[in-house]
């Protein structure tokens, strides 16, 4: 017997140089992403409590800091790069959504931050 279960690392903080502006390519900012997955857990996991049945979400933080150190101008292109890799990389996860949020954009005004959404399904 299979279960589904939804597994979400909040927020990694990682520092990062995405943008359109020379500046942020210098510069850099601080950005959070978060990585919720839809994963099918067998009853390895949630019977016999084993990591086998299950997605290690330890390997969505590996992965989301990996294609973080890979410049791209938009987090469009950074949350679609982080979502394929983890259904590429764990094989239990039907479904994965990743929100990357920018902290403190170079708008010339105040605001906590701009996000993105992204979802994939296997």
């Amino acid at each position: 017997m299979k279960r589904v279960a939804e597994i979400t690392v909040n927020r990694i903080k990682v520092h990062a140089f995405h943008g359109v502006s020379p500046q942020e390519r210098v510069v850099g900012a601080e950005f959070y992403v978060t990585v919720s997955a839809l994963v099918e857990v067998e009853a390895s996991a949630w019977k016999d409590d084993q990591l086998e049945g299950t997605a290690d979400y330890s390997r969505f933080v590996s992965i989301t800091k990996r294609e973080m150190a890979v410049p791209s101008n938009l987090l469009e292109n950074v949350a679609s790069r982080i979502a394929s890799a983890v259904l590429e990389e764990c094989p239990a996860v039907l479904k994965v959504s990743v929100t990357v949020e920018k902290e403190n954009p170079p708008f010339g005004v105040l605001c906590q931050g701009v996000s993105v959404k992204m979802e994939q399904t296997r």
